[in-house]
């Protein structure tokens, strides 16, 4: 009887991608720092591989001042164009000037519900949807609690945030867990 662990088939076997799922995808965030650190990552995905992100997350670190919203939401066009010229990130102006707008409206948010946090979970009633596949080409791309909290999220001023990019962050912050039910994850997280 073999003792490997069975994975999502998504991630593979990089190493990075099976460490990423084995230790934080579908993982339940409660604290706003990592629910916009995913967030800003999520948003630059779009188009993109998530791997293409992972393995740029560091370069996002270090050009993102450690993913801190409140520097990031006072980034000036200097600190845009320099962004810009910085190949360890994707450099798309869309996406990083909107890493600033999202940045101001996800303080705008705290303040309105105390937290970020607050604010994105009661989409899910406070409680992470457990999804049952039996394998990853089952998942959807999106939900209704997706469609709405994308249309809510435009509606407050953020930038790419359509619902296939808002799903994926939820997958990512455990808001869903889309874990295959054969997955050693499915029943942890």
């Amino acid at each position: 009887m073999s003792s490997e662990k069975i994975r999502c088939g998504w991630c593979g076997t990089d190493p990075l991608y099976v460490k990423y799922h084995d230790e934080e995808w579908g993982v339940p965030v409660k604290d706003d720092e990592t629910m916009f650190e995913f967030l800003l990552l999520e948003t630059f995905q779009a188009g993109l591989s998530w791997i293409t992100i992972l393995r740029k997350r560091e370069n996002f670190r270090k050009a993102f001042d450690n993913f801190d919203y409140k520097k990031i939401a006072k980034y000036d066009q200097a600190k845009i164009d320099s962004l810009l010229q910085d190949e360890g990130i994707i450099r798309n102006k869309l996406k990083v000037t909107s890493a600033v707008t999202n940045a101001k409206a996800f303080m705008e948010i705290q303040k309105e519900f105390g937290s970020f946090t607050e604010y994105i979970w009661k989409f899910v009633n406070h409680k992470p949807i457990k999804n049952f596949w039996e394998t990853h080409k089952d998942a959807q791309a999106t939900s209704a609690e997706s469609d709405a909290l994308s249309k809510d999220l435009k509606k407050r001023g953020f930038k790419f945030v359509g619902s296939t990019v808002v799903y994926a962050h939820m997958q990512a912050t455990g808001m869903v867990n889309d874990h295959i039910e054969d997955c050693f994850r499915f029943l942890e997280v």
